[in-house]
């Protein structure tokens, strides 16, 4: 597997909208750097999950990975969940999160705070892509609409138009 430098990312968020919305500021050369979706503030030993504010569509092609920016990481605040967003998933990520704060204070995360590195890798082998409940989740009818038309039209052989937009219909919304 190789990583997907900036250059090549603007390539694929330009063509397949992989984060969205976008910032070019966000680029980190090796990647993006997501933000969340609201404000939240963790107390000691609280475990939350947050939503991240970007949609993430990760191709086929590709697999992403999550590491956490350090700035919160010196202040004990611990990223749960697995690093791994699969090939062909498509959805607002909910990154868990947990204070381990050596001190006990509480920790406060803002909406727009840079807070998680998203990595794309290209995989090896013929795509099997993403098909568990969490396929557009906490996306609105739109931002569905907008994706399931980037399926069917760009990965037709993997994502047939019917069937992706049942998918659609089908989703979780908030959970």
């Amino acid at each position: 597997m190789t990583v997907i430098g900036a250059p090549l990312l603007r390539e694929m968020v330009a063509k397949y909208g992989c984060i969205y919305p976008s910032d070019e500021s966000a680029f980190d050369g090796d990647g993006y750097v997501l933000t969340v979706r609201e404000d939240r503030t963790l107390h000691y030993l609280e475990h939350r999950n947050m939503v991240s504010r970007e949609i993430v569509f990760t191709p086929p092609d590709c697999v992403a990975h999550l590491t956490s920016k350090s700035k919160f990481g010196r202040l004990g605040l611990s990223f749960l969940n697995s690093v791994k967003v699969h090939s062909g998933f498509v959805g607002r990520l909910a990154l868990e999160l947990v204070n381990l704060s050596n001190e006990r204070t509480p920790i406060t995360i803002k909406q727009g705070d840079p807070l998680i590195h998203i990595e794309f890798l290209r995989r090896e082998g013929p795509p099997e892509p993403y098909s568990g409940r969490y396929m557009f989740q906490f996306m609105n009818d739109a931002e569905t609409a907008r994706y399931v038309d980037v399926l069917s039209k760009n990965f037709s052989e993997l994502y047939p138009a019917e069937a992706i937009a049942q998918r659609g219909r089908d989703r979780l919304v908030n959970e």
